[in-house]
Order: C-alpha cells, then structure tokens, then sequence
C-alpha cells in the first residue's frame, strides 16, 4: 500500500472525531487552557512510535503474530491461551466505545451540517462502514483512512488560516474569544499554582493511552 497510505491510515483511524470536534469543543468550554491535551497527545504520540513501535514490529515478526492477542500469548509463553483471550476481550469492550464515539461524532455532525436527525445519521453512517468494511476489507478501510485523512489535514492547516485572514488577525480573534467568555490564557483560570500545573499534568496525561494502542 505504500508508506503515504499506511500512515495516514493509521493517523486518520485515530485523530478522527475527536481531533476535528471533540478538542475545539473542549477548548471552546474551557479555554486556551484545554490545549494541554494536544501538547500531551502529541508528545504520546512521537513516544509510542519511537519508544514501542519499532520493538514491537521486531517480537510480531519473531513470533509470527498478526495480533496484539497473538503477541501477548507468544510473548508471554502463555500455554492456556488465557492472556490472549482476556486482551481480545479487552480491546473488544474498549474500542467498541472508542468506535461509537466515532458515529457519535458522525451524528453531530450531519445533524449541524446538513439538518439531518441524529439517529437517522448515526445508522447511516454504521451502514456505509459495514457496507466497504465487507466488501473491500482491510485495504478499502486503508484507502477510506487515506481520504479522511487528507480532509482532516486539509481542514487543520487551511481553516484556521483562512479564520485567521477572515477575521483581521490575532487581536481579533482574542476579542471575540472574550466577547464568548473564552479564556486566553494557557494557564487554568481560578486555580492557585500547583493546582493549575496539577490540571495541566492530567490534560497531558491523555498522551499516555497511545502506549495502550501501538
């Protein structure tokens, strides 16, 4: 498929809804402040794959394992076959969550965007990934991510610039933050000291997960 292909396949299987609507919501609600949790999912990000990835590529290749599951039984001489299915069942329950998140986030935005009712757009969306998920497997899901992907940097890079110019620059933009009562400030608001450097440690803390998803 080609290094373009897988890695923005990965990227867009991660930073989808809540990249693109969950952190400006955040931000939104709770200011500047919120952008911690980028700072820390970033650096969790360049961690994992420098820290986690290449050594895992290494022992699935030596094992043969196709799957996490697959690795932690090899890895772990696991005769039972009890670690594997106790991991599956784990990743089962947790990216279920993460994946309805994703039609959650399909929902909110057909219904703001095209006046289309929420379930009615959350159903939809389910049909269309079941429908090229069976028909075209693993690579159409790496193609669909290709295309997301390039949207999603597309909309990160020309949106805020084209806000930007819009609107008449930084100082404009920081008047209408404080006429929505939008913090500016990077610090939390309200909190003494080592309360806010406490609150800017666990916005951080988010880059932890990516260990927990290689």
């Amino acid at each position: 498929m080609g290094s373009w292909v897988t890695a923005l396949s990965a990227q867009a299987s991660d930073m989808s809804g809540w990249l693109l609507m969950g952190l400006p919501g955040a931000i939104y609600l709770g200011g500047m402040g919120k952008t911690w949790i980028a700072t820390g999912l970033f650096i969790g990000t360049v961690l994992n794959w420098k820290l986690v990835s290449a050594r895992l590529r290494v022992y699935t290749e030596k094992t043969n394992a196709i799957t996490l599951p697959s690795f932690f039984e090899a890895r772990f001489r696991d005769p039972t076959g009890l670690l594997r299915i106790v991991s599956a069942i784990i990743i089962l329950i947790f990216f279920a969550i993460y994946a309805s998140s994703g039609l959650v986030a399909t929902g909110l935005l057909f219904e703001s965007t095209f006046n289309v009712k929420y379930h009615v757009a959350v159903i939809i969306g389910g049909l269309v990934i079941i429908a090229y998920t069976f028909l075209g497997g693993f690579l159409a899901v790496c193609w669909t991510d290709l295309l997301q992907g390039a949207l999603m940097v597309f909309a990160i890079v020309i949106v805020p610039a084209l806000t930007y110019h819009t609107v008449g620059g930084a100082e404009s933009i920081r008047e209408a933050m404080e006429l929505k009562d939008i913090s500016t400030s990077l610090m939390p608001q309200g909190q003494k000291l080592p309360i806010a450097i406490c609150m800017i440690i666990s916005s951080m803390a988010w880059g932890l997960g990516y260990f927990g998803q290689p």
